[in-house]
């Protein structure tokens, strides 16, 4: 079965026979993936009423465990977006009661974001429909290929600079048990 990446990678072979440009076609399907997997994400939050950035900065706060709250600079990290982009999306989900933000009672010059309980509804009901549109989104993978991508992409991802962020308040940043 042929995709749009090896008429490219023919026309690279005609072109330029000298070249390999087989890293092109690895490179290529993972951008074109990505850029499908996204809408696949996007039209799935849609009929949720959600943005694929608004269940990403709830999901992670949910899944910080309770109290369910980061700092700003947390999630941030975690995004990969600047302190401004972070601001606004803050301002955002707290405009529509999702969040809400909270002097950090052991140092006052931070603020902690805080999962306001209809945030943490909007997020639980959206949680299994996600996971079950991935699901389908990677369905023409057999779950023993699903695992082989998986080890390489994290191979890969690795050797290009990604590294675990940990944005799971520790406990005595907030207190929390």
């Amino acid at each position: 079965m042929a995709d749009s990446l090896d008429r490219i990678l023919d026309q690279w072979r005609v072109e330029r026979p000298d070249l390999d440009a087989s890293p092109m076609g690895v490179v290529g399907r993972i951008q074109r993936a990505s850029r499908l997997l996204e809408r696949g994400l996007s039209e799935h939050f849609a009929t949720r009423g959600l943005q694929t950035w608004e269940f990403d900065l709830l999901a992670t706060l949910l899944r910080s465990g309770s109290p369910y709250q980061l700092t700003a600079g947390d999630l941030a990290a975690t995004s990969m977006i600047t302190s401004g982009a972070i601001t606004n999306r803050i301002d955002r989900l707290e405009a529509r009661s999702l969040v809400r933000r909270e002097t950090d009672p052991t140092n006052r010059r931070s603020v902690l974001i805080t999962l306001t309980d209809l945030g943490r509804e909007v997020v639980d009901k959206a949680m299994s429909d996600h996971v079950a549109n991935e699901a389908r989104l990677i369905g023409a993978l057999r779950p023993d290929e699903q695992e082989q991508l998986a080890g390489l992409l994290r191979t890969m991802l690795t050797a290009l600079g990604d590294t675990p962020t940990d944005a799971r308040p520790r406990r005595s940043d907030h207190g929390a048990p």
